[in-house]
């Protein structure tokens, strides 16, 4: 063999060896674990280019300095097709899964709790303080709410459905609410078509105000249908409610934590001591458990029921036994604060 074919044979396997260490390194940094010691959001922008991408991983310490970002978005040109979006970057994930995910665009969910038993103004506190939000609503008044969704302020309370809702980055906080609004109009709607026959309900609105006074009063739900059948037989019967919650919400932000005497006698649309028949719209947001229970009540002649100090609650038929387990629970209660 001639020393210039001799050259060429060199420089060939010089280069192909070269080559093999270049494919090498490029798969090894694709296995490289991303620079992480806790969970991270990651925002990328639209509009975002390869370069700027690797400049942006290496400055918030994502992904470790390498000349070899550029040759793998080549070698697998798959990972160079990344979205604009918020994700979440797990401990663990190396620089090729963290690629996979950004050319696959699977944002990052965020889970917003609406509770059950909350007031709508709650519910509106939580929303504003939720991360990645984009807010649309001016304020958090319920005529502006009411306005933005079209519907009638006095009956938005009690009109979404509590749940745990997933959202990703820049969800408003709108269609956040339309959510949970449709929820509760199908799932009302739904209750209502399968209620008990002969409830004291002139529509759908009272039976969710019932499921709100229920969902305030027990959180117990095997007593949920036994305390709606108290209600149901005072209705039935013209008692008045009398139930606490209705009064605490009509006194609004004046409630200090105490029920008092003069509280109990104060009217307001919402005070059951005072108005026949049921407050003139929700007080709290009730969850599916009490709307079943408001439409499917046990069958009692419990009128009255109060707490037995264990966590549950006494139900009685008349007010002498009434008073006796009244006394029974502040006797309980006058022991357990002494202990």
């Amino acid at each position: 063999m001639s020393r210039s074919k001799k050259i060429i044979v060199a420089a060939v396997a010089i280069l192909g060896l070269a080559a093999a260490f270049s494919y090498w390194q490029v798969k090894q940094f694709a296995s490289t674990p991303l620079t992480l010691n806790q969970e991270k959001i990651y925002t990328l922008p639209a509009g975002t280019g390869r370069v700027a991408l690797e400049a942006q991983l290496e400055s918030q310490h994502i992904i470790p300095e390498s000349i070899w970002f550029g040759a793998l978005l080549k070698l697998e040109p798959e990972l160079a097709t990344f979205k604009a979006g918020t994700y979440r970057l797990e401990t663990g994930m190396t620089v090729r899964s963290l690629l996979q995910l950004l050319a696959s665009g699977k944002e990052a969910q965020f889970p917003l709790r609406f509770v059950e038993g909350q007031r709508l103004k709650e519910w509106l506190a939580t929303l504003r303080a939720a991360p990645y939000i984009k807010h649309t609503l001016k304020d958090d008044q319920f005529a502006t709410l009411a306005d933005v969704l079209r519907l009638d302020q006095n009956q938005l309370e009690g009109s979404f459905f509590p749940d745990t809702y997933l959202y990703t980055a820049n969800t408003t906080d709108l269609s956040l609410l339309q959510r949970a609004h449709a929820r509760m109009r199908t799932t009302v709607d739904e209750v209502w078509k399968g209620r008990a026959d002969n409830l004291p309900y002139k529509n759908e609105q009272d039976l969710v105000t019932m499921a709100s006074i229920i969902e305030k009063e027990t959180g117990v739900t095997a007593e949920r249908a036994r305390v709606a059948s108290v209600f149901i037989n005072r209705l039935r019967t013209g008692m008045r409610l009398q139930t606490d919650p209705t009064v605490i919400y009509g006194m609004g932000d004046s409630y200090n934590g105490t029920l008092t005497r003069k509280d109990l006698e104060t009217p307001t649309d919402y005070n059951t001591y005072i108005i026949n028949g049921l407050p003139p719209g929700p007080i709290a947001i009730p969850g599916k458990a009490s709307l079943d229970a408001a439409a499917h009540p046990e069958k009692t002649n419990y009128l009255y029921f109060v707490a037995d100090g264990k966590g549950g609650h006494t139900f009685t038929t008349n007010l002498a036994s009434h008073n006796r387990a009244v006394q029974a629970y502040r006797l309980a209660l006058k022991e357990k604060n002494e202990k």
